[in-house]
């Protein structure tokens, strides 16, 4: 079994654990295979002890994205064009 710590600020009902109450700053033992989705709630968990031959998963972040090329800039119409419109 993998190990994460409970980070959230309120105890918390942890269905998957049996609806056991997990509270802030405790260490709980998850399934291996269940590692990685407790993991990626960084906000919530924080891995102690990964499962065996464990990867994390790659990053998350795109890659950044070049600028578009500039458009020309659009002609503007002469006021004699306009008057003949």
């Amino acid at each position: 079994m993998a190990r994460v710590r409970y980070l959230g600020g309120e105890p918390a009902t942890v269905p998957e654990l049996g609806g056991r109450i997990v509270q802030p700053d405790e260490i709980a033992e998850v399934p291996d295979e269940r590692y990685t989705a407790y993991v990626m709630q960084s906000t919530l968990w924080e891995g102690i002890e990964p499962p065996a031959g464990w990867e994390p998963p790659p990053s998350q972040q795109e890659e950044p994205v070049e600028d578009p090329p500039e458009k020309p800039a659009a002609r503007k119409s002469s006021a004699r064009a306009q008057r003949e419109g």
